[in-house]
Protein backbone atom coordinates (compact mmCIF):
# COMPACT_ATOMS: atom_id res chain seq x y z
CA UNK A 1 0.00 0.00 0.00
CA UNK A 2 2.66 2.44 1.09
CA UNK A 3 4.89 1.93 -2.68
CA UNK A 4 1.63 2.15 -4.36
CA UNK A 5 0.86 5.64 -2.57
CA UNK A 6 3.97 6.73 -3.44
CA UNK A 7 3.88 5.87 -6.91
CA UNK A 8 0.50 7.72 -7.67
CA UNK A 9 1.80 10.67 -5.88
CA UNK A 10 5.31 10.90 -7.88
CA UNK A 11 2.56 10.39 -11.05
CA UNK A 12 1.35 13.98 -9.69
CA UNK A 13 3.81 15.76 -11.08
CA UNK A 14 3.78 15.30 -14.70
CA UNK A 15 -0.21 15.61 -14.46
CA UNK A 16 0.73 19.15 -12.65
CA UNK A 17 3.42 20.96 -15.17
CA UNK A 18 1.62 19.16 -17.99
CA UNK A 19 -1.85 21.33 -16.80
CA UNK A 20 0.10 24.26 -15.70
CA UNK A 21 2.22 24.19 -18.99
CA UNK A 22 -1.33 23.97 -20.59
CA UNK A 23 -2.99 26.96 -19.03
CA UNK A 24 0.47 29.06 -19.74
CA UNK A 25 -0.34 28.38 -23.19
CA UNK A 26 -3.58 29.32 -23.39
CA UNK A 27 -2.63 32.71 -21.87
CA UNK A 28 0.14 33.12 -24.49
CA UNK A 29 -2.04 32.79 -27.36
CA UNK A 30 -4.64 34.51 -26.00
CA UNK A 31 -2.44 37.48 -25.75
CA UNK A 32 -0.97 36.93 -29.03
CA UNK A 33 -4.21 37.23 -30.42
CA UNK A 34 -6.27 39.40 -28.55
CA UNK A 35 -3.56 41.46 -28.02
CA UNK A 36 -2.44 43.15 -24.71
CA UNK A 37 -5.57 42.63 -21.82
CA UNK A 38 -4.17 45.62 -19.85
CA UNK A 39 -5.63 48.31 -22.44
CA UNK A 40 -9.21 46.33 -22.00
CA UNK A 41 -8.94 47.85 -17.98
CA UNK A 42 -9.13 51.15 -19.29
CA UNK A 43 -11.23 50.92 -22.32
CA UNK A 44 -11.65 53.68 -24.67
CA UNK A 45 -10.14 56.23 -22.09
CA UNK A 46 -6.86 54.55 -22.77
CA UNK A 47 -3.71 56.37 -20.68
CA UNK A 48 -0.65 58.09 -22.25
CA UNK A 49 1.74 55.11 -24.03
CA UNK A 50 4.44 55.00 -21.26
CA UNK A 51 1.96 54.84 -18.38
CA UNK A 52 0.68 51.43 -20.66
CA UNK A 53 4.29 50.31 -21.00
CA UNK A 54 4.85 50.66 -17.43
CA UNK A 55 1.66 49.11 -16.19
CA UNK A 56 2.56 46.38 -18.50
CA UNK A 57 6.27 45.76 -17.58
CA UNK A 58 4.73 45.54 -13.72
CA UNK A 59 2.71 42.79 -14.63
CA UNK A 60 5.05 40.67 -16.50
CA UNK A 61 3.85 41.44 -20.10
CA UNK A 62 6.40 42.84 -21.84
CA UNK A 63 8.09 39.70 -22.90
CA UNK A 64 8.59 40.05 -27.09
CA UNK A 65 7.57 36.53 -27.17
CA UNK A 66 3.85 37.38 -26.60
CA UNK A 67 4.15 39.29 -29.88
CA UNK A 68 5.32 36.23 -31.91
CA UNK A 69 2.28 33.96 -32.80
CA UNK A 70 2.51 30.68 -31.90
CA UNK A 71 5.92 31.04 -29.64
CA UNK A 72 4.84 28.92 -26.57
CA UNK A 73 7.27 31.43 -24.29
CA UNK A 74 9.19 28.66 -22.54
CA UNK A 75 11.15 31.20 -20.48
CA UNK A 76 8.29 33.26 -19.38
CA UNK A 77 6.41 29.46 -17.98
CA UNK A 78 9.85 28.59 -16.30
CA UNK A 79 10.09 31.69 -14.43
CA UNK A 80 6.42 31.59 -13.35
CA UNK A 81 7.58 27.87 -12.19
CA UNK A 82 10.45 29.39 -10.09
CA UNK A 83 7.63 31.97 -8.36
CA UNK A 84 5.01 29.05 -8.22
CA UNK A 85 7.92 26.94 -6.13
CA UNK A 86 8.67 30.67 -4.38
CA UNK A 87 4.89 30.70 -3.18
CA UNK A 88 4.24 33.37 -5.07
CA UNK A 89 1.22 32.83 -7.81
CA UNK A 90 1.36 36.76 -8.81
CA UNK A 91 -1.40 39.71 -8.50
CA UNK A 92 -4.59 40.30 -10.00
CA UNK A 93 -4.86 43.79 -11.42
CA UNK A 94 -5.71 45.44 -8.59
CA UNK A 95 -1.95 44.29 -7.09
CA UNK A 96 -3.55 42.17 -4.33
CA UNK A 97 -1.35 38.69 -4.22
CA UNK A 98 -3.22 35.59 -5.79
CA UNK A 99 -2.26 33.65 -2.49
CA UNK A 100 -4.60 36.16 -0.49
CA UNK A 101 -7.65 36.30 -2.97
CA UNK A 102 -7.09 32.45 -2.35
CA UNK A 103 -7.00 32.44 1.38
CA UNK A 104 -10.15 34.69 1.68
CA UNK A 105 -12.22 32.04 -1.04
CA UNK A 106 -10.92 28.86 -0.74
CA UNK A 107 -12.75 28.22 3.29
CA UNK A 108 -16.02 28.85 2.41
CA UNK A 109 -16.08 27.30 -1.06
CA UNK A 110 -14.42 24.08 1.20
CA UNK A 111 -17.47 24.64 3.42
CA UNK A 112 -19.97 24.87 0.62
CA UNK A 113 -18.06 21.66 -0.88
CA UNK A 114 -17.86 19.55 2.31
CA UNK A 115 -21.84 20.59 3.09
CA UNK A 116 -22.63 19.47 -0.53
CA UNK A 117 -20.74 15.70 -0.26
CA UNK A 118 -22.38 14.79 2.91
CA UNK A 119 -25.88 15.63 1.79
CA UNK A 120 -25.36 13.45 -1.32
CA UNK A 121 -23.69 11.16 0.14
CA UNK A 122 -26.12 10.49 2.73
CA UNK A 123 -29.36 11.16 1.54
CA UNK A 124 -28.33 9.68 -1.65
CA UNK A 125 -26.99 6.30 -0.61
CA UNK A 126 -30.14 5.90 1.79
CA UNK A 127 -32.24 6.60 -0.81
CA UNK A 128 -30.28 4.48 -3.48
CA UNK A 129 -30.88 1.68 -0.88
CA UNK A 130 -34.14 1.44 0.08
CA UNK A 131 -35.17 1.86 -3.53
CA UNK A 132 -32.87 -1.38 -4.38
CA UNK A 133 -34.06 -3.46 -1.56
CA UNK A 134 -37.57 -2.41 -2.91
CA UNK A 135 -37.15 -2.56 -6.09
CA UNK A 136 -40.06 -2.15 -8.31
CA UNK A 137 -42.02 -1.11 -5.49
CA UNK A 138 -43.86 2.20 -4.55
CA UNK A 139 -40.58 3.19 -2.67
CA UNK A 140 -38.43 2.49 -5.75
CA UNK A 141 -40.84 4.28 -8.03
CA UNK A 142 -40.59 7.31 -5.97
CA UNK A 143 -36.76 7.90 -5.75
CA UNK A 144 -36.49 7.18 -9.45
CA UNK A 145 -38.78 10.04 -10.27
CA UNK A 146 -37.50 12.28 -7.71
CA UNK A 147 -34.06 11.70 -8.78
CA UNK A 148 -35.17 12.15 -12.56
CA UNK A 149 -36.78 15.34 -11.35
CA UNK A 150 -34.17 16.87 -9.61
CA UNK A 151 -31.26 15.64 -12.16
CA UNK A 152 -33.65 17.71 -15.01
CA UNK A 153 -34.05 20.87 -12.77
CA UNK A 154 -31.01 23.60 -13.66
CA UNK A 155 -28.97 24.34 -10.80
CA UNK A 156 -29.77 28.11 -11.21
CA UNK A 157 -33.51 27.48 -11.86
CA UNK A 158 -33.62 25.33 -8.30
CA UNK A 159 -31.44 27.52 -6.70
CA UNK A 160 -33.92 30.30 -7.66
CA UNK A 161 -36.75 28.36 -6.22
CA UNK A 162 -35.06 27.65 -2.94
CA UNK A 163 -33.82 30.83 -2.09
CA UNK A 164 -37.23 32.32 -2.51
CA UNK A 165 -38.69 29.27 -0.54
CA UNK A 166 -36.00 29.74 2.59
CA UNK A 167 -35.83 33.84 2.44
CA UNK A 168 -39.83 34.86 1.60
CA UNK A 169 -41.62 32.23 3.39
CA UNK A 170 -39.62 29.59 5.85
CA UNK A 171 -36.97 32.21 6.97
CA UNK A 172 -39.69 35.20 7.55
CA UNK A 173 -42.20 32.35 9.72
CA UNK A 174 -39.16 31.66 11.99
CA UNK A 175 -38.29 35.10 12.37
CA UNK A 176 -42.06 36.31 13.03
CA UNK A 177 -42.01 33.00 16.25
CA UNK A 178 -38.32 34.77 17.22
CA UNK A 179 -35.96 31.85 16.14
CA UNK A 180 -32.10 32.07 17.03
CA UNK A 181 -30.04 33.54 14.51
CA UNK A 182 -28.36 30.70 13.58
CA UNK A 183 -31.16 29.49 12.63
CA UNK A 184 -32.26 32.35 10.80
CA UNK A 185 -28.92 32.47 8.80
CA UNK A 186 -29.63 28.63 7.97
CA UNK A 187 -32.99 30.06 5.74
CA UNK A 188 -31.50 33.30 4.68
CA UNK A 189 -30.77 34.51 0.99
CA UNK A 190 -27.52 35.22 0.92
CA UNK A 191 -24.05 34.50 2.67
CA UNK A 192 -23.16 35.51 6.58
CA UNK A 193 -19.90 35.66 7.81
CA UNK A 194 -21.41 35.61 11.25
CA UNK A 195 -22.70 32.23 10.62
CA UNK A 196 -19.81 30.97 7.94
CA UNK A 197 -21.90 27.42 8.72
CA UNK A 198 -25.33 27.64 8.98
CA UNK A 199 -25.60 30.01 6.25
CA UNK A 200 -24.36 27.60 3.84
CA UNK A 201 -26.45 24.73 4.83
CA UNK A 202 -29.22 25.64 1.77
CA UNK A 203 -26.72 26.73 -0.62
CA UNK A 204 -24.70 23.03 -0.11
CA UNK A 205 -28.28 21.12 -0.18
CA UNK A 206 -28.67 22.86 -4.16
CA UNK A 207 -25.21 22.51 -5.08
CA UNK A 208 -24.96 18.90 -4.00
CA UNK A 209 -28.89 17.65 -5.32
CA UNK A 210 -27.69 17.39 -8.83
CA UNK A 211 -25.18 14.36 -7.87
CA UNK A 212 -27.80 13.33 -5.66
CA UNK A 213 -29.58 11.63 -8.00
CA UNK A 214 -26.64 10.39 -9.94
CA UNK A 215 -25.65 8.31 -6.24
CA UNK A 216 -28.92 7.55 -5.33
CA UNK A 217 -29.59 6.35 -9.00
CA UNK A 218 -26.04 4.45 -9.37
CA UNK A 219 -26.49 3.19 -5.68
CA UNK A 220 -30.21 1.64 -6.37
CA UNK A 221 -28.15 -0.77 -9.56
CA UNK A 222 -25.15 -1.34 -8.23
CA UNK A 223 -27.19 -2.81 -5.01
CA UNK A 224 -29.79 -4.32 -6.91
CA UNK A 225 -26.96 -6.52 -9.45
CA UNK A 226 -25.06 -7.37 -5.70
CA UNK A 227 -28.17 -8.70 -3.88
CA UNK A 228 -28.07 -11.41 -7.26
CA UNK A 229 -24.35 -12.53 -6.49
CA UNK A 230 -23.76 -16.21 -5.36
CA UNK A 231 -22.68 -15.22 -1.76
CA UNK A 232 -25.23 -12.94 -1.23
CA UNK A 233 -27.71 -16.11 -1.65
CA UNK A 234 -25.38 -18.42 0.31
CA UNK A 235 -25.68 -15.50 3.21
CA UNK A 236 -29.35 -15.64 2.90
CA UNK A 237 -29.27 -19.69 3.04
CA UNK A 238 -27.75 -19.55 6.41
CA UNK A 239 -29.84 -17.94 7.81
CA UNK A 240 -28.81 -14.77 8.36
CA UNK A 241 -30.31 -11.31 9.02
CA UNK A 242 -31.79 -9.36 6.18
CA UNK A 243 -29.97 -6.27 7.68
CA UNK A 244 -26.50 -7.78 7.79
CA UNK A 245 -27.06 -9.35 4.11
CA UNK A 246 -27.54 -6.04 2.60
CA UNK A 247 -26.06 -3.90 5.29
CA UNK A 248 -22.93 -5.72 5.26
CA UNK A 249 -22.29 -8.34 2.50
CA UNK A 250 -24.07 -6.57 -0.08
CA UNK A 251 -23.87 -2.61 0.44
CA UNK A 252 -19.73 -2.84 0.69
CA UNK A 253 -19.47 -3.95 -2.28
CA UNK A 254 -22.39 -1.88 -4.21
CA UNK A 255 -20.88 1.08 -2.87
CA UNK A 256 -17.48 1.01 -4.70
CA UNK A 257 -19.00 2.74 -7.72
CA UNK A 258 -20.59 5.36 -5.67
CA UNK A 259 -17.33 6.09 -3.82
CA UNK A 260 -15.71 6.63 -7.32
CA UNK A 261 -18.30 8.91 -8.27
CA UNK A 262 -18.21 10.94 -4.92
CA UNK A 263 -14.60 11.16 -4.63
CA UNK A 264 -14.59 12.71 -8.35
CA UNK A 265 -17.40 14.86 -7.62
CA UNK A 266 -15.96 16.53 -5.10
CA UNK A 267 -13.44 18.42 -7.96
CA UNK A 268 -16.47 18.84 -9.60
CA UNK A 269 -18.42 20.75 -7.28
CA UNK A 270 -15.84 23.28 -6.18
CA UNK A 271 -15.13 24.12 -10.00
CA UNK A 272 -19.22 24.20 -10.54
CA UNK A 273 -20.00 26.19 -7.65
CA UNK A 274 -20.23 29.73 -9.39
CA UNK A 275 -23.86 29.04 -9.97
CA UNK A 276 -24.27 28.73 -6.67
CA UNK A 277 -22.01 31.10 -5.20
CA UNK A 278 -23.92 33.71 -7.49
CA UNK A 279 -27.04 32.95 -6.77
CA UNK A 280 -26.87 33.31 -2.65
CA UNK A 281 -24.10 35.70 -3.30
CA UNK A 282 -21.35 33.62 -1.40
CA UNK A 283 -17.62 34.80 -1.57
CA UNK A 284 -16.26 31.72 -2.95
CA UNK A 285 -13.49 30.17 -5.57
CA UNK A 286 -16.48 30.43 -8.04
CA UNK A 287 -17.16 33.93 -7.99
CA UNK A 288 -13.34 34.86 -7.62
CA UNK A 289 -12.84 32.75 -11.27
CA UNK A 290 -16.00 34.40 -12.63
CA UNK A 291 -14.97 37.56 -11.87
CA UNK A 292 -11.22 36.87 -12.77
CA UNK A 293 -12.77 35.72 -16.27
CA UNK A 294 -14.53 38.81 -16.65
CA UNK A 295 -11.36 41.09 -15.75
CA UNK A 296 -9.01 39.09 -18.03
CA UNK A 297 -6.96 38.32 -14.63
CA UNK A 298 -5.55 34.97 -15.92
CA UNK A 299 -3.14 34.73 -13.03
CA UNK A 300 -5.93 33.97 -10.97
CA UNK A 301 -7.47 31.51 -13.32
CA UNK A 302 -4.73 29.46 -13.56
CA UNK A 303 -3.67 29.30 -9.80
CA UNK A 304 -7.64 28.21 -9.09
CA UNK A 305 -7.47 25.81 -11.97
CA UNK A 306 -3.71 24.08 -11.02
CA UNK A 307 -5.65 23.97 -7.35
CA UNK A 308 -8.77 21.78 -8.80
CA UNK A 309 -6.44 19.56 -10.54
CA UNK A 310 -4.74 19.27 -7.26
CA UNK A 311 -7.99 18.50 -5.53
CA UNK A 312 -8.82 15.73 -8.74
CA UNK A 313 -5.68 13.84 -8.26
CA UNK A 314 -5.74 13.64 -4.34
CA UNK A 315 -9.48 12.98 -4.70
CA UNK A 316 -8.60 9.98 -6.93
CA UNK A 317 -6.05 8.94 -5.01
CA UNK A 318 -8.30 8.30 -1.59
CA UNK A 319 -10.83 6.89 -3.82
CA UNK A 320 -8.43 4.20 -5.24
CA UNK A 321 -7.57 3.58 -0.82
CA UNK A 322 -10.72 3.66 -0.08
CA UNK A 323 -11.56 0.60 -2.45
CA UNK A 324 -9.00 -1.95 -0.26
CA UNK A 325 -11.23 -0.58 3.26
CA UNK A 326 -14.78 -1.70 1.04
CA UNK A 327 -13.72 -4.93 -0.37
CA UNK A 328 -10.73 -6.98 1.09
CA UNK A 329 -10.29 -8.67 -1.95
CA UNK A 330 -8.51 -5.80 -3.41
CA UNK A 331 -4.76 -5.30 -2.17
CA UNK A 332 -2.34 -2.64 -3.75
CA UNK A 333 1.54 -3.59 -4.45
Amino acid sequence: MGRYTVRRLLQFIPVLFGTMFLLHYLQVVSIQINGNPITALFGERQPPQATLDAITRSFGLDDPCLQQAGNPCLGMFVERLGNYAQGDFGVDFTLQPVTSLLAEALPITLRLTVIAIIFEAIVGIIAGVIAGIRKDRLADNFVRISTVLIISVPTFVLGVLVQILSGLYIGEWLEARGAPEWLLAVFSVTYQSEHPWASLIVPGIVLGAFSLGFVARLTRTSLIETLRADYVRTARAKGLPKSRVVGIHALRNSLIPVVTYIGLDIGFLMGGAIVTEGIFNIPGVGGLVFQSVLRGEIPVVIAVATLLTLVFLIASLVVDLFYAVLDPRIRYE
